[in-house]
Order: structure tokens, then sequence, then C-alpha cells
């Protein structure tokens, strides 16, 4: 009985509210959802729009520095002067793999990189001066099938090249035309990489191309040596400068490794080494000839050439990038490689890698950071020094 008035009670209680309610939004019997709009809302003034007070760098959609990411390979009529991209994309690692997930978490590591902030060592905006630097994505890559997806990258890297800067489109340029080209800079991936990336600047540049090739490991071994030689062509991310000589995209004598040391198959390994017309700089010499002495035999080897510069984050000793495929031991600090790459400014590079990060390996970002770090530097380098023909008062 008592249960019986408390339900007919209730259901009083609930006809007066809707009642209520529906004299309160016009008389209508229909009750508005929850998510009815406020009556200003029709009224809204643009000048009265939302803006952050602050702007904080930890959210927002990731881009590499908070760059603006316009959809490059939709259109060549996309100009910029610097890129980023990524090349999401193991397949040629021989130890751990995990550097498909490179470029996304490289692009976490550089949060704190405003588009703002003044590079106080190299003496420049990286982001705020005369070049347009944008964040291009990723180039789509198959992990299925190691020279298609070489064939992918390749395309998608020239057809990112290929096009009109922003700046200095009056001004003579090395391209094989004579035209000045934007630069990119690609977030890896695995180091295999870097044979696609000297096949396109190649195409556009007309030329073999010089390398500094920062890393612990020669990358010039022959397949077989590393590898079956059999599988995927014999490619993979020890071989691909050994392919790259062959294939007449790669300098014959002016390119340069530095960093190196891993254990090796044998001292032929050397030999081979040098046919590929490479000159090595061991990790332990810094300990005799300083950085001012690295940055040295660096430039004497490239002088005034046309560079492209690679680096493999294992260059740093495992203390400082835990996060790649193949570590080793007794690296070079943080500190010490980001000075022997300031003391790289002036030369003239067409364009730069970091490769083999996987983020799974990592401790508290340490590893993503501090590639996103080396490339604000890279920026600078790039900004300091325009990639045209006559480069006196430019800028």
């Amino acid at each position: 009985m008592i249960t019986a008035i408390l339900r007919s009670f209730l259901y009083v209680v609930t006809l007066h509210l809707g009642v209520a309610n529906a004299k309160k939004f016009g008389g209508s019997n229909e009750q508005k959802p929850f998510y009815s709009l406020a009556e200003e809302y029709y009224n809204y003034d643009d000048d009265d729009a939302y803006i952050p007070k602050v702007q904080t760098l930890y959210s927002g959609i990731t881009t590499f520095g908070h760059l603006p990411s316009p959809n490059c390979l939709a259109s060549r009529g996309i100009d910029y002067d610097i890129a980023f991209v990524g090349a999401p994309f193991d397949m040629g690692t021989s130890y751990r793999p995990g550097a498909r997930f490179g470029p996304s978490g490289i692009r976490e590591g550089s949060r704190r990189l405003g588009p703002a902030l003044y590079n106080v060592p190299l003496d420049v905006y990286p982001f705020q001066s005369w070049a347009k630097v944008v964040d291009c994505g990723d180039v789509p890559m198959t992990n299925y099938h190691i020279p298609n997806a070489m064939d992918e990258l390749e395309e998608g890297y020239y057809h990112l090249l290929a096009r009109k800067p922003t700046s200095f489109t009056d001004h003579e340029g090395y391209a094989g035309n004579g035209t000045v080209l934007p630069r990119l800079l690609t977030m890896g991936g695995d180091h295999t990489i870097v044979l696609p990336i000297l096949r396109a600047l190649s195409r556009v540049y007309d030329r073999p191309i010089s390398v500094i090739h920062f890393d612990s490991h020669l990358d010039t071994w022959k397949p077989g040596v590393l590898g079956d030689g059999i599988d995927n062509d014999g490619l993979n991310h020890g071989t691909y400068f050994y392919w790259a000589s062959k294939e007449g995209v790669l300098s014959k004598d002016a390119n340069i490794h530095a960093g190196i040391r891993s254990p090796l198959s044998g001292l032929k390994d050397y030999e081979d080494d040098a046919s590929c017309g490479f000159q090595v700089i061991e990790a332990r010499e810094i300990d005799k000839i300083g950085v001012e002495g690295i940055v040295k035999k660096i430039r004497d080897r490239v002088q005034d050439n046309l560079v492209y510069l690679s680096i493999d984050i294992d260059t740093l000793d495992p203390a400082y990038a835990p996060a790649t495929g193949t570590p080793e031991i007794a690296g070079w600090s943080s500190r010490e490689f980001t000075e022997i790459i300031r003391g790289l400014d002036g030369l003239n590079f067409v364009g730069a890698d970091i490769v083999e990060v996987s983020p799974s390996y990592d401790v508290a970002d340490l590893t993503t950071m501090t590639a996103a770090n080396i490339f604000y530097d890279i920026v600078g380098l790039f900004v300091k020094t325009p990639l045209v023909q006559s480069a006196e008062n430019l800028y």
C-alpha cells in the first residue's frame, strides 16, 4: 500500500515538472534536450572569439616544434624553405625493431621547442627568420616489402624536394637546372632510408652527394656480410651505403664517418669502406684531438661540396640515447656531439636526417628530446647558410 502511494506521488511530481519545463521553453510540449545551446550562441560575434591566455607547450596537436603542418604531398603549390618529414620504416633493422615510431617520438620530444625560441650558441632564430619552416608529416611507406618501401620514399621525398621554395626564388641555386630548392629534415626510421633519399637528391642536383655520417657502425657492409645478401635484394640498415656507392649517388672520395666504435667482421671491412669513398673517425679519437679536431677532420674532408648530413642516434653513448636498435657503449656525450654539429656551420647542406630512434626503449623521453634538440641546431645551420650560389647580403 505504501509503495503504491509513493509511486503515485512520484508520477504527479514528474508530470508537474514536465509541464513547468514546457512552459519555460515557450509553451511547447516538447522538452529541449540537455545539449541545447544558449540563446546568445546564435548572436555570436567573431570579435569576441576565445583566445587562450597561455599557450602551453605540452598541449595541442603534436608537430615538430609546434610548426604548421600543411599537406605538402597533396600539391607542389605548397611552398616552404625547410620542411620536416617522417619516414616511418624499420624493416631493415638487424637487432631491435621499433624505429617506425621514431618520427612520432621525435615530434613528441620536440614539444618544448616553441617557434619563438632563440638559439644562443648559433646566434639565430631557427623558426623565425627568412626561412619558412613547416612539418610535412610522414611519407607513407609499406611495412611488408623493403624495395617497394624504398621506391615510395624516393618518390615522396622527390615530390617534396623538387618544388619552388618560399625564399630566394630569384637567386641561382645548385640544382641541375640552376634553381634554389627547399631542404628536408627527415625523421627516421632505420638507416636504410638514406639510400632512397640519396637517389632523390642525385636526381635534382644531378651529381653525387658527399655524406657526413655520424654512427657507431660503418654501414658500408657488402650484402652477405650483414644479412644473407638475398632477401630484399641484400638491402638493410648496414648495406645501404654499399648500394649508394654502386649506384653512383654517393661521392667517390669526399665522405666521412664519425663516431665509429662497433665490432667488425674483420679488418677487410675497412678496405670495403674505403672503396665506398669514406674516411673514418673513431669515437675514441675525441680523447686525443678533442671536439675541434673532429670538426677539422670533417670540414677538411667535405670542403665546399654539397653535403648530406646523416645521424644515427647511436652515435651517442647509450647513457644519453638508450632508445635505439643497435646500441654500442663508449660513445660521445650529448654535449660533445652538439658542439661537433655546431662546428659544421657554413657547410653546403642539401638535407639531413636523424635515424634509428626507437621510442619504446626510451627512459623519460631522453632519446627523443635529444634527437629533437639536435634537429633544432641543424635548422639553425640551414638558416645561417642558405643553399644559393652567392651567399652575400642575402638577409
